[in-house]
Protein backbone atom coordinates (compact mmCIF):
# COMPACT_ATOMS: atom_id res chain seq x y z
CA UNK A 1 0.00 0.00 0.00
CA UNK A 2 2.84 2.33 0.13
CA UNK A 3 4.26 2.12 -2.96
CA UNK A 4 5.41 4.89 -5.44
CA UNK A 5 2.89 5.24 -8.46
CA UNK A 6 5.80 4.10 -10.62
CA UNK A 7 5.74 0.23 -10.50
CA UNK A 8 9.02 -0.87 -8.74
CA UNK A 9 10.67 -3.97 -7.81
CA UNK A 10 12.33 -2.95 -5.05
CA UNK A 11 11.04 -1.72 -1.68
CA UNK A 12 11.68 2.52 -0.86
CA UNK A 13 14.50 2.71 1.52
CA UNK A 14 13.59 4.67 4.24
CA UNK A 15 14.95 8.49 2.51
CA UNK A 16 12.81 7.23 -0.12
CA UNK A 17 10.28 6.42 1.98
CA UNK A 18 10.54 10.22 3.85
CA UNK A 19 10.76 11.86 0.31
CA UNK A 20 7.60 10.88 0.06
CA UNK A 21 5.97 11.28 2.83
CA UNK A 22 7.07 15.44 2.67
CA UNK A 23 5.52 15.28 -1.48
CA UNK A 24 1.88 13.94 -0.16
CA UNK A 25 2.01 15.83 2.91
CA UNK A 26 2.82 19.09 0.39
CA UNK A 27 0.06 17.97 -1.36
CA UNK A 28 -2.75 18.15 1.05
CA UNK A 29 -1.20 20.98 2.42
CA UNK A 30 -2.00 23.08 -1.47
CA UNK A 31 -4.92 21.23 -1.76
CA UNK A 32 -6.40 21.72 1.81
CA UNK A 33 -5.88 25.68 0.88
CA UNK A 34 -6.74 26.14 -2.77
CA UNK A 35 -8.01 22.69 -3.92
CA UNK A 36 -7.58 20.79 -6.77
CA UNK A 37 -6.53 23.93 -9.36
CA UNK A 38 -3.28 24.50 -6.28
CA UNK A 39 -2.23 21.25 -6.56
CA UNK A 40 0.88 22.29 -9.81
CA UNK A 41 3.53 19.97 -9.64
CA UNK A 42 6.08 22.38 -9.63
CA UNK A 43 4.39 24.21 -6.41
CA UNK A 44 4.40 20.22 -4.88
CA UNK A 45 8.23 20.00 -5.35
CA UNK A 46 8.92 23.79 -4.06
CA UNK A 47 7.02 23.09 -0.95
CA UNK A 48 8.49 19.51 -0.54
CA UNK A 49 11.73 20.21 -0.98
CA UNK A 50 12.28 17.86 -4.14
CA UNK A 51 13.38 18.24 -7.57
CA UNK A 52 10.68 18.31 -9.88
CA UNK A 53 12.36 15.58 -11.88
CA UNK A 54 12.03 13.58 -8.94
CA UNK A 55 8.10 14.22 -8.56
CA UNK A 56 7.69 12.96 -11.42
CA UNK A 57 9.44 9.41 -10.66
CA UNK A 58 7.32 9.26 -7.97
CA UNK A 59 4.21 10.26 -9.28
CA UNK A 60 3.82 10.63 -13.22
CA UNK A 61 1.23 13.47 -13.16
CA UNK A 62 -1.13 15.36 -10.14
CA UNK A 63 -3.92 13.05 -10.61
CA UNK A 64 -1.76 10.05 -9.82
CA UNK A 65 -0.38 12.28 -6.62
CA UNK A 66 -4.19 13.22 -5.29
CA UNK A 67 -4.67 9.55 -6.13
CA UNK A 68 -2.56 8.59 -3.48
CA UNK A 69 -3.00 11.52 -1.03
CA UNK A 70 -6.56 9.62 -0.64
CA UNK A 71 -4.85 6.54 -0.47
CA UNK A 72 -2.56 8.22 2.48
CA UNK A 73 -5.59 9.87 4.31
CA UNK A 74 -7.70 6.47 4.38
CA UNK A 75 -4.34 4.92 5.82
CA UNK A 76 -4.45 7.18 8.59
CA UNK A 77 -8.26 7.00 9.20
CA UNK A 78 -7.89 2.92 9.28
CA UNK A 79 -5.56 3.62 11.82
CA UNK A 80 -7.90 6.07 13.85
CA UNK A 81 -10.74 3.62 13.29
CA UNK A 82 -8.71 0.49 14.55
CA UNK A 83 -7.99 2.74 17.62
CA UNK A 84 -11.09 4.40 18.45
CA UNK A 85 -13.79 1.45 16.58
CA UNK A 86 -17.36 2.29 16.07
CA UNK A 87 -19.68 1.29 19.15
CA UNK A 88 -23.08 0.32 17.59
CA UNK A 89 -24.02 -2.58 18.26
CA UNK A 90 -25.73 -3.51 14.48
CA UNK A 91 -22.80 -4.35 11.90
CA UNK A 92 -24.97 -1.89 9.97
CA UNK A 93 -24.81 1.14 12.27
CA UNK A 94 -21.59 0.61 12.87
CA UNK A 95 -20.71 0.73 9.48
CA UNK A 96 -22.97 4.04 8.71
CA UNK A 97 -20.94 5.12 11.97
CA UNK A 98 -17.59 4.60 10.33
CA UNK A 99 -18.40 6.19 6.95
CA UNK A 100 -19.73 9.11 8.87
CA UNK A 101 -16.44 9.86 10.79
CA UNK A 102 -14.72 9.52 7.61
CA UNK A 103 -16.96 12.05 5.82
CA UNK A 104 -16.29 13.88 8.94
CA UNK A 105 -12.70 14.14 7.98
CA UNK A 106 -13.39 15.06 4.64
CA UNK A 107 -15.64 18.01 5.68
CA UNK A 108 -13.34 19.32 7.87
CA UNK A 109 -11.06 19.95 4.79
CA UNK A 110 -13.55 20.40 1.40
CA UNK A 111 -11.57 21.69 -0.84
CA UNK A 112 -8.95 18.77 -0.16
CA UNK A 113 -11.66 16.64 -0.17
CA UNK A 114 -12.90 18.20 -3.59
CA UNK A 115 -9.40 17.70 -5.18
CA UNK A 116 -9.10 13.74 -4.29
CA UNK A 117 -12.57 13.15 -5.40
CA UNK A 118 -11.69 14.39 -8.79
CA UNK A 119 -8.75 13.57 -9.15
CA UNK A 120 -10.55 9.92 -8.76
CA UNK A 121 -13.44 11.27 -11.11
CA UNK A 122 -10.53 11.95 -13.65
CA UNK A 123 -8.29 8.58 -13.16
CA UNK A 124 -7.64 7.16 -16.48
CA UNK A 125 -6.34 3.28 -17.12
CA UNK A 126 -2.82 4.84 -16.10
CA UNK A 127 -4.24 5.22 -12.33
CA UNK A 128 -6.09 2.22 -11.80
CA UNK A 129 -3.34 0.52 -9.39
CA UNK A 130 -3.58 3.68 -6.88
CA UNK A 131 -7.39 3.72 -7.95
CA UNK A 132 -7.20 -0.34 -6.85
CA UNK A 133 -5.57 0.69 -3.36
CA UNK A 134 -8.01 3.41 -2.71
CA UNK A 135 -10.48 0.76 -3.05
CA UNK A 136 -8.97 -1.77 -1.43
CA UNK A 137 -8.55 0.60 2.08
CA UNK A 138 -12.57 1.71 1.82
CA UNK A 139 -13.26 -2.17 1.63
CA UNK A 140 -11.01 -2.85 4.68
CA UNK A 141 -12.46 -0.68 6.92
CA UNK A 142 -16.04 -0.83 5.73
CA UNK A 143 -15.47 -5.23 6.50
CA UNK A 144 -13.51 -3.81 9.81
CA UNK A 145 -16.79 -1.87 11.28
CA UNK A 146 -19.09 -5.15 9.80
CA UNK A 147 -16.61 -6.89 13.12
CA UNK A 148 -16.20 -10.00 10.57
CA UNK A 149 -14.79 -13.04 12.61
CA UNK A 150 -14.61 -15.13 9.36
CA UNK A 151 -14.27 -14.50 5.46
CA UNK A 152 -16.86 -12.41 4.11
CA UNK A 153 -19.84 -13.91 1.38
CA UNK A 154 -20.14 -12.92 -1.84
CA UNK A 155 -23.47 -11.63 -0.79
CA UNK A 156 -21.59 -9.07 1.81
CA UNK A 157 -19.00 -8.03 -0.89
CA UNK A 158 -21.77 -6.78 -3.47
CA UNK A 159 -23.07 -4.84 -0.49
CA UNK A 160 -19.96 -3.43 0.91
CA UNK A 161 -19.41 -2.49 -3.01
CA UNK A 162 -22.45 -1.08 -3.47
CA UNK A 163 -22.15 0.59 0.09
CA UNK A 164 -18.58 2.16 -1.35
CA UNK A 165 -20.54 3.14 -4.70
CA UNK A 166 -23.13 5.19 -2.33
CA UNK A 167 -20.58 6.70 0.00
CA UNK A 168 -18.39 8.58 -2.75
CA UNK A 169 -21.93 9.37 -5.32
CA UNK A 170 -22.60 11.05 -1.72
CA UNK A 171 -19.34 12.50 -1.21
CA UNK A 172 -19.67 14.15 -4.85
CA UNK A 173 -23.43 15.23 -4.43
CA UNK A 174 -21.72 17.31 -1.32
CA UNK A 175 -19.64 18.84 -2.85
CA UNK A 176 -21.01 19.92 -5.61
CA UNK A 177 -23.65 21.20 -3.27
CA UNK A 178 -26.74 19.16 -4.01
CA UNK A 179 -26.87 17.48 -0.88
CA UNK A 180 -27.14 18.50 2.60
CA UNK A 181 -25.02 16.91 5.67
CA UNK A 182 -28.62 15.26 6.95
CA UNK A 183 -29.09 13.95 3.16
CA UNK A 184 -25.84 12.10 3.32
CA UNK A 185 -26.53 10.61 6.27
CA UNK A 186 -29.78 9.29 5.54
CA UNK A 187 -28.70 7.48 2.38
CA UNK A 188 -25.79 6.20 3.84
CA UNK A 189 -27.77 4.84 6.37
CA UNK A 190 -30.22 3.31 4.08
CA UNK A 191 -27.29 1.78 1.80
CA UNK A 192 -25.92 0.37 4.96
CA UNK A 193 -29.20 -1.67 5.55
CA UNK A 194 -28.00 -4.31 2.80
CA UNK A 195 -25.81 -6.04 5.31
CA UNK A 196 -28.72 -6.90 7.59
CA UNK A 197 -31.11 -7.96 5.73
CA UNK A 198 -34.64 -8.64 7.33
CA UNK A 199 -35.24 -12.15 8.27
CA UNK A 200 -38.12 -13.45 5.97
CA UNK A 201 -41.04 -14.39 7.33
Amino acid sequence: MTAVSKPTSAPLTERQEARRRRILHASAQLASRGGFEAVQMRAVAETSGVALGTLYRYFPSKVHLLVATMQDQLQRLHETLRKRPPTEEEPAARVAQTLMRAFRAMQREPQLAEAMARALTFADRSVSPEVDTVSRLTTAIILDAMGLTGTPTPAQLSAVRVIEHTWHSALITWLSGRASIAQVKIDIETVCRLIDPPNPA
